[in-house]
């Protein structure tokens, strides 16, 4: 990665875990995270599921925009306050999903929980830098 050395120069928080553990943890994410979408698109898209949908893709899309904030940028208050919206968004994707699967929802679980997780490293970050 580009700005590793910017990075590893950082103040890591309590509870960092290893670099090597953030690239299968994702792995496994992203598959929990299509086959929730799979689940949730069923047998297709409807009027009512446009708001669940919306929901799904500002979560997506800011999960993508923070490695280049974090990273790139090398703006850990950015990538906090993206962390912090994706969080909510992730939370409205959740209890949407929830009326038309309830299997895309929890699926959804394990990434809410790597999200506090990485809410609170970035946080760890922010003071400690």
């Amino acid at each position: 990665m580009k700005n590793m050395e910017w990075f590893d120069s950082l103040n890591k928080p309590f509870l960092s875990p290893p670099d090597w553990l953030f690239t299968p943890v994702w792995l496994v994410l992203y598959i929990m995270i299509f086959t929730s979408f799979i689940l949730f698109w069923g047998n297709g898209m409807t009027k009512e599921k446009r708001l669940p949908l919306i929901f799904f893709i500002i979560q997506l899309v800011l999960n993508w925009t923070w490695v280049p904030i974090f990273f790139g940028m090398e703006n850990i208050l950015g990538g906090f306050i993206i962390i912090v919206i994706m969080y909510i968004f992730l939370w409205l994707t959740i209890i949407t999903f929830f009326k038309y699967s309830k299997l895309a929802s929890i699926l959804l679980l394990p990434y809410l929980f790597w999200i506090s997780f990485a809410a609170y490293l970035n946080f760890g970050y922010l003071v400690l830098n």
